[in-house]
């Protein structure tokens, strides 16, 4: 069965934005071969952090490259 990105992304947004109360702003997950890479804007490096977690929770062994910039 093939693998169905549109799906996979809509998950990890779903877990992403549930695990930080909806705190990133413009999230966006880019699904690369080999990683996955967080975009967007929160106001602290802590809802960062969850952010993060939330994608390694769903997806343990994926390479993650969190780029989510922290400022006001």
């Amino acid at each position: 069965m093939p693998l169905n990105l549109s799906q996979l992304r809509s998950d990890l947004e779903n877990v992403v934005q549930s695990r930080t109360g909806r705190r990133v702003l413009n999230l966006d997950i880019d699904l690369q071969p080999e990683r996955v890479v967080l975009h967007g804007r929160t106001v602290s490096y802590y809802v960062k952090q969850l952010a993060q977690e939330g994608v390694r929770e769903f997806l343990p062994h994926v390479a993650l490259e969190n780029e989510i910039i922290v400022g006001s």
